[in-house]
């Protein structure tokens, strides 16, 4: 794994347990931001994969 899977990984989970948190507590603005961060967190690790896959066909 590179750091971008592990840092998007890091950055999807983060933004789930906030999203998981906001709904508990009824804040809506932290549902929306923990699902923004789980967002971002996987489009990051998206990207590592790809690189990732890029590296392996060299």
């Amino acid at each position: 794994m590179n750091k971008d899977q592990v840092k998007g990984r890091v950055e999807e989970t983060k933004g789930k347990v906030k999203e998981v948190t906001g709904k508990l507590l009824d804040d809506e603005t932290m549902e929306i931001e923990g699902k923004v961060q789980k967002n971002v967190g996987k489009a990051r690790a998206g990207f590592g994969d790809l690189k990732d896959d890029i590296k392996k066909d060299k």
